[in-house]
C-alpha cells in the first residue's frame, strides 16, 4: 500500500516549472515518511518513475539541500536529511520563541473566523483519533494547526520565519510519533486546550501551554534519538 501510495506522488503530472514540480513531489513523499532518514534518493530511479530526464531531477534536489532535507554528498549521492540531536535543539529553541510572540498576537488580533479554522482542525484530530490516527496524519494536522497559528498572528516576517522550519518540524513530529504511541491519545486533546485558552484571550494560560506542548514534542524527539544510538552502539 505504501509503495502504490509513493508511486502516485512521483507519477502525477507535472504542470508547473518541471524541477518546481518535482521538488514538491519529492518533498511530500520525505515529510510523509515515504522515503525515511538517511534513505539514497538515486537521480536515475526517480527520473525513470517520473518520466523525466535527470536533469530536472538534480536540480529539484539541489532545491531539497538548501531547504534542508536532504543532504547531497559528493561522490556518494544525495541522501534525506538525518536530523540530529544539535538540529532538534536549534529547532525548538527557535519555535519556543516564535511560537511565544505568535500566541501573543493572536490573542490580541485573531479574529473568531481564524478561531473556527483552528477548532475545524481540533474536531479532525479528533475524529482521527477516534478511528484510529495514523503517525502521518497526526504530524500533518499537527502543523495545519500550528500553520493556522502563525497565519493568524498577522505577522508577515513570524510567518516567513515558521515558513522556514515547516519542513523540518514535520519531520521531526512524524519522527516523534513514531517512537512514541502516546501521539494517538494526546494529539486532539493537547491543541485543544491550547486553543481554548487563546479563545479565552488568556495570555499567560496559552503561553504556558504552548510552552509545554513543545518542551513534550522536544523531548520525545531527543528520547527517541537516545533510543536510537542505545540500538546502533549494541
Amino acid at each position: 500500500m505504501q509503495g502504490e501510495a509513493l508511486d502516485a506522488i512521483l507519477s502525477s503530472p507535472l504542470n508547473r516549472g518541471l524541477a518546481a514540480d518535482i521538488a514538491l513531489r519529492l518533498r511530500i513523499a520525505i515529510v510523509h515518511g515515504y522515503f525515511g532518514p538517511g534513505e539514497r534518493l538515486r537521480e536515475e530511479a526517480l527520473a525513470k518513475s517520473l518520466g523525466v530526464s535527470r536533469g530536472p531531477v538534480r536540480e529539484a534536489l539541489s532545491q531539497l539541500e538548501r531547504e534542508g532535507l536532504v543532504v547531497i554528498q559528493r561522490n556518494r549521492g544525495t541522501f534525506v536529511a538525518r536530523l540530529t540531536r544539535e538540529d532538534a535543539e536549534e529547532i525548538y529553541s527557535l519555535r519556543r520563541v516564535l511560537e511565544r510572540l505568535a500566541v501573543q498576537r493572536v490573542i490580541r488580533r485573531a479574529a473568531p473566523a481564524q478561531f473556527a479554522a483552528m477548532r475545524q482542525i481540533v474536531e479532525t484530530m479528533n475524529a482521527y483519533t477516534a478511528r484510529g490516527i495514523t503517525e502521518q496524519e497526526a504530524a500533518e494536522l499537527d502543523v495545519q494547526f500550528h500553520e493556522l497559528l502563525y497565519q493568524a498572528s498577522d505577522h508577515k516576517r513570524l510567518y516567513d520565519c515558521w515558513v522556514n522550519l515547516r519542513r523540518q518540524i514535520h519531520i521531526l513530529l512524524l519522527s516523534r510519533n513514531v517512537a512514541n504511541a502516546d501521539f494517538r491519545i494526546i494529539t486532539g486533546s493537547a491543541h485543544e486546550i491550547i486553543l481554548d485558552a487563546l479563545e479565552e484571550r488568556d495570555e499567560t494560560r496559552a503561553i504556558e501551554l504552548i510552552e509545554d506542548h513543545l518542551r513534550g514534542s522536544y523531548e520525545r524527539v531527543i528520547g527517541s534519538m537516545n533510543d536510537q544510538i542505545a540500538i546502533s552502539s549494541q
